[in-house]
């Protein structure tokens, strides 16, 4: 751990979190952005260069809504981005479709009815009922808690090519026990019909974005340090937690910014719960050009302090910076970092520009007989995300974890991206693809090229007694090799727009030849596959040609 450091100031924290518990604050509400302004006074007085944006955002705040069934009005609540009604609601019989899974679907006539569904409302669900002409969805809660949701598959706000995708179902969630009723009489074989009202306030509204800044003269690289800002409620963990890390590690790390060898720069999005991560999104595009340039890492931190959150092992980490997570988590709780992929979450609106990204989420609860969304807390988008469920050790020690991490992707003299971890695991996947490709396309140009990248990576990590201008010359390659590395990971190809906010495949950008792969080997349709998955082959081929090359470049200057 970094000796020159101080400790998180508990008192500080706890004052955050009393600031963050006064407000609830809606995407693009006045409220929200007088909480801005609290962030922004605290980083000035940190002395970092704030900004504060404004700029247009599709944002959908959930109003009242209203359940009826046999004349009974069911506690309920609606989502953002649901289709709202008129007064007079929609009707339709109601039909069980489990999880609501694509097998749930399949083979099931939902057309005009509403599906009940066993879980908190997701954009899954509500892309499958939608395109099935579902006219509702009624989730039942795995509990009689209520959780807020966002269930639009579309990353960021739409375009005139994405709006279509937008929920075209009216989505309401109710209690574990209305919905067990439910589902009992439909498994006896009654018809039972569902009346669902829906006030829904979607539209564009303007949105703050907090930029603060500390960086050194020129046109240095920086590292990127954000979380939302905006709430369900009064969202005292998620996320008040993780602005009162974000700002006492803010604090901290200016103390001492005279050892830092690259710039800091933290985001504070709105958007993230109302706008399907619309702020970081937005910013993505909007500053593309200096990001590809500048930003050589991405850290996000979301809900930070959490009450009975002691499982540090889980958060997401992109390959190259799994043994940073790995290493700073042991040394400072003990517990051995799993290395979990990212899920397709936590304002990663980054990895088409190329930059490597940890964390999200950071402590969680053990696992718990209640089938959850995340490991949370049961209070998590609910009115109960208040501060009692605030640890002020657990928020010092999630605090202690990102500062470490922050410090050391600011001073090491050499970013600490490991490719050869990248290198090892997409190996992994290519020669599980070889054996099967065998006779109808050949990828072992790709095997090589992962073998290259893992002795270039490796090779990095070995570099001792390094000038100033070579340790420069390695860091500005290793950003390079992850313009071209991390969009193979984590997106589907096109660095210039948002894949959307369904579930990813791990490595989606070899999707093509997994199709091919899993084509039986005399199917009629084999030509046709073999042309995608080419293409496919000759994308990742020139990915880590040019990351070879840039790393080979510095190592032999």
């Amino acid at each position: 751990m970094a000796e020159t450091l101080p400790r998180p100031d508990r008192e500080r924290l706890m004052a955050h979190i009393g600031e963050f518990a006064r407000r609830v604050k809606l995407s693009g509400t006045a409220e929200e952005l007088e909480s801005f302004r609290y962030l922004q006074a605290q980083m000035d007085s940190f002395g970092y260069r704030t900004t504060l944006l404004s700029h247009d955002a599709f944002i959908s705040l959930p109003g009242p809504a209203r359940v009826e069934i046999d004349g009974e009005s069911l506690r309920c609540i609606t989502h953002s981005m649901s289709a709202a009604t008129s007064q007079t609601g929609v009707t339709g019989n109601l039909i069980h479709v489990g999880e609501g899974s694509e097998a749930d679907f399949s083979g099931k006539d939902v057309a005009g009815k509403v599906v009940l569904v066993d879980g908190i409302a997701t954009e899954e669900v509500a892309a499958l009922a939608s395109a099935a002409g579902a006219l509702g969805e009624l989730h039942i809660s795995p509990n009689e808690h209520l959780y807020e949701m966002c269930v639009s598959q579309v990353w960021g706000s739409p375009s005139q090519h994405t709006r279509d995708r937008l929920p075209t179902t009216v989505i309401c969630s109710i209690a574990k026990h209305d919905g067990d009723r439910l589902r009992e009489r439909l498994a006896r074989g009654e018809a039972v019909a569902a009346t669902l009202w829906a006030e829904v306030d979607t539209g564009w509204r303007k949105t703050p974005l907090l930029v603060a800044e500390l960086q050194p003269a020129g046109d240095a690289p920086f590292v990127l340090f954000s979380g939302h800002h905006d709430t369900w409620h009064f969202g005292v963990m998620d996320n008040g937690g993780a602005n009162a890390t974000m700002l006492e590690a803010a604090r901290l790390l200016a103390l001492q910014a005279s050892e830092w060898r690259r710039g800091l720069r933290i985001c504070f999005w709105s958007g993230h719960s109302h706008g399907r991560y619309s702020g970081s999104a937005w910013y993505a595009d909007e500053y593309f050009d200096e990001l590809d340039r500048r930003c050589a890492v991405h850290v996000n931190v979301d809900s930070t302090g959490g009450e009975g959150a002691t499982i540090l092992t889980n958060s997401g980490v992109i390959d190259e910076l799994r043994p940073l997570a790995a290493d700073v988590i042991e040394c400072v709780t003990g517990q051995k970092h799993a290395g979990r992929r990212h899920g397709r979450a936590a304002d990663q609106s980054f990895w088409g520009v190329g930059i490597p990204s940890m964390f999200g989420s950071l402590s969680h609860q053990p696992p718990g007989p209640v089938k959850m969304l995340t490991a949370l807390g049961w209070w998590w988008h609910t009115p109960h995300d208040t501060a009692d469920h605030i640890d002020p050790d657990h928020l010092s020690r999630d605090t202690t974890i990102v500062l470490e991490v922050l410090w050391r992707l600011l001073t090491s003299p050499v970013l600490p991206l490991d490719y050869s971890v990248y290198a090892a695991a997409l190996g992994e996947q290519i020669a599980g693809l070889r054996e099967k490709l065998a006779g109808r396309l050949d990828i072992s140009g790709l095997s090589q090229a992962v073998e290259e990248l893992r002795g270039n990576a490796k090779s990095i990590l070995e570099a001792r007694d390094l000038s100033p201008e070579k340790a420069m010359r390695l860091n500005a390659s290793l950003m390079r090799a992850g313009r071209q590395l991390v969009p193979l990971n984590y997106t589907g190809g096109d660095r210039f727009h948002h894949d959307s906010a369904l579930p990813h495949p791990a490595w989606p950008a070899l999707e093509g030849l997994r199709a091919l792969a899993a084509l039986p080997a005399a199917s009629p349709d084999t030509a046709f596959y073999v042309v995608h998955a080419r293409q496919v082959r000759n994308r990742v081929a020139h990915a880590l040609r040019e990351a070879n090359a840039a790393l080979r470049a510095a190592l032999e200057d």
